[in-house]
């Protein structure tokens, strides 16, 4: 079965979402295994994401705490956790226009999370992808 890039999203959003989750619970885990079990077939995108998200934690979330400033990225749910920082690596290291990016983050938090969310995920992604085009944050 192949995945379109949406589903490839939402399946590494799946895969942040359990690492996350055994990170906070101190389970160890394999992120090679985490991603295979949760694929049927292999997928290069899905592979880049989270390894790509995983790899960049530290900037992406120091990036991440610079927008939010209420609160940390580790206060958000596990879903939005995995949303946010997979769109922030998405706007960093990939050549995905950045309106797709945003759009996918939204869609995605449309479906896992609420409104609140959606409205926050889209401002803050949409001041990162600015900052990144003026240079900011690079």
């Amino acid at each position: 079965m192949t995945l379109n890039r949406s589903l490839a999203r939402e399946k590494a959003m799946a895969i942040l979402y359990q690492i996350f989750l055994e990170d906070t619970n101190r389970i160890n885990y394999n992120i090679t295994d985490v991603i295979k079990d949760n694929l049927e077939v292999e997928n290069d995108f899905v592979n880049k994401l989270v390894m790509g998200t995983i790899s960049n934690l530290e900037k992406i979330d120091k990036i991440a705490n610079k927008y939010l400033k209420t609160w940390p990225i580790n206060r958000l749910g596990y879903h939005d956790q995995a949303i946010f920082r997979m769109a922030i690596f998405e706007l960093l290291y990939t050549d995905t226009p950045n309106v797709v990016v945003i759009n996918e983050a939204i869609e995605l938090t449309k479906k896992y999370s609420d409104d609140k969310i959606s409205k926050m995920i889209n401002g803050v992604l949409d001041n990162v992808y600015h900052d990144l085009l003026e240079g900011k944050d690079e």
